[in-house]
C-alpha cells in the first residue's frame, strides 16, 4: 500500500491546483491572440507555451538543471538573450532617417517621459522602486529591453511585464491614434514634410561607432544592449560581412526568440503570477504607453515654435520604440488627413531613436537602483 501511495503521489494530476488550471487558461488566451488574432505571434506563442508547460506539476522543468531553468538562468538571468535580440534588431535597422534629420532624436527621447511618468505613478500606488522601474519601461514598447530590465531588477515580475510590453506593442494601432488625434488638429496631421537628404555610406558606417561612444560613456549600464544594437547595424552598413548580417537577423534571431519566449513564459507560474500586482502591471503599462505617445506629440508641437523646417506632430507619436509598427501607424494617420502625405521615412527617425532611448532609460534605472 505504501508503494502504491508513493506511485500515486508521483502522478501529476494528484498535485494539480486551481492556480495551475487558471494559468493554463491564460496560456490558451495567449495562444488565441497569437494564432487567431495575429498579435505578436513570434513572441506570444512561445511565451504562451512556456506558461502552459511550466504549470504542469512535478515536471522538474523549473528545478536546477531542468530545461526551462537552463533557458531562464543561462539565457535571460545572465543577460545573454536580450542583447542578442538587439544584435538582430541592429542588423535590420536603417539609421538613415535619424542621420538625415537629427532633431528627430529629441522626439524619441521625449517619448521616454512616459517611462518616467509611469515610474513615479507606480511608486505612488505602492510598487517598490525596482518594480516601478520595470513597469515604467513598458512605456517604451520594447519587449527585449523590458525583459532585460526585469531580469536585473525584479525577476518575479518578468512574465507579467513581458506579456504587457508585447501586448501593448501589438495594440499600437489602437492606442496611438486616439491620443495623437486628441493632441493635434487636422491641419497639423495633414502637414507635408519636405524630403530629407540621403545620408552617405560613410555617415552610416560612422554613426553606430559614434553613437556607441556617446551613449555608453554617458550611461555605461546600457552597454549590453547598445553595443550589440550598434554592432548589428555596423554589420549591415559595412557591406563586408553579409553572412554575419544574415545570420544575425534571421537564424540567430529566430533561435533566441524561441528561447526568450519559452524562458519568459516559464516564469509565469501560478505562485508568481496570480496576485494583485499583476493587474497593476497591466494597468500602469497602459498609462506608461499613453504618456510616451503624448510626450512625443507635444514635443513636436513645441519644436515647431522654434525651428524653420516644421515637423508633422504625428511623427512624435512614433517615438515609442515599437519598430516599425508605430511609424506605419503614424504614416497611415498622415495619409488619412492628406492623401499626398508620406510620413513613413520621417516617422522612422523618432521610431529608431525610441529604441535607443528606451535602452538608455533601462541602463539609467539599473545604475540608479542596483
Amino acid at each position: 500500500m505504501e508503494q502504491l501511495a508513493e506511485i500515486f503521489s508521483g502522478v501529476g494530476i494528484t498535485q494539480l491546483t486551481l492556480g495551475n488550471v487558471t494559468m493554463w487558461l491564460i496560456a490558451f488566451v495567449l495562444f488565441y491572440l497569437a494564432i487567431k488574432k495575429g498579435v505578436e505571434p513570434l513572441l506570444l506563442l512561445p511565451i504562451g507555451f512556456g506558461v502552459f508547460a511550466a504549470n504542469f506539476p512535478l515536471t522538474g522543468l523549473l528545478e536546477e538543471g531542468g530545461l526551462f531553468y537552463i533557458f531562464y538562468h543561462f539565457g535571460i538571468e545572465n543577460e545573454l538573450i536580450p542583447p542578442l535580440i538587439f544584435l538582430g534588431l541592429g542588423a535590420m535597422t536603417d539609421f538613415g532617417p535619424v542621420i538625415a534629420n537629427p532633431k528627430t532624436l529629441l522626439l524619441g527621447a521625449a517619448a521616454q517621459l512616459g517611462v518616467y511618468g509611469a515610474f513615479f505613478g507606480a511608486l505612488l500606488v505602492g510598487f517598490t522602486v525596482a518594480e516601478a522601474a520595470c513597469i515604467g519601461i513598458i512605456g517604451g514598447a520594447d519587449g527585449p529591453t523590458s525583459i532585460f530590465l526585469s531580469a536585473n531588477l525584479a525577476p518575479h515580475m518578468m512574465g507579467s511585464v513581458a506579456v504587457a510590453a508585447y501586448s501593448y506593442m501589438a495594440l499600437v494601432p489602437i492606442i496611438i491614434p486616439p491620443i495623437a488625434k486628441l493632441l493635434t488638429t487636422k491641419e497639423e496631421r495633414a502637414m507635408v514634410m519636405n524630403m530629407t537628404r540621403m545620408p552617405s555610406k560613410t555617415e552610416k558606417i560612422v554613426f553606430p561607432i559614434l553613437a556607441s561612444i556617446v551613449i555608453i560613456l554617458l550611461v555605461p549600464k546600457s552597454a549590453p544592449l547598445i553595443a550589440m544594437f550598434m554592432l548589428g547595424n555596423l554589420f549591415m552598413e559595412s557591406g563586408v560581412v553579409e553572412r554575419l548580417t544574415n545570420v544575425s537577423r534571421d537564424q540567430l534571431m529566430n533561435i533566441v526568440t524561441i528561447i526568450l519566449g519559452v524562458g519568459v513564459g516559464s516564469t509565469m507560474t501560478a505562485e508568481t503570477f496570480l496576485n494583485p500586482k499583476t493587474i497593476g502591471v497591466f494597468a500602469m503599462g497602459v498609462v506608461a504607453f499613453a504618456f510616451a505617445t503624448a510626450a512625443g506629440v507635444l514635443l513636436a508641437k513645441l519644436m515647431n515654435l522654434f525651428v524653420k523646417n516644421k515637423v508633422n506632430p504625428l511623427i512624435g507619436a512614433a517615438g515609442v520604440s515599437a519598430v516599425p509598427m508605430a511609424a506605419r501607424v503614424v504614416h497611415n494617420m498622415g495619409t488619412e488627413a492628406n492623401p499626398q502625405n508620406y510620413l513613413l521615412m520621417h516617422a522612422m527617425g523618432p521610431n529608431v531613436a525610441g529604441v535607443i532611448g528606451t535602452a538608455v532609460a533601462a541602463g539609467a534605472f539599473i545604475a540608479a537602483i542596483l
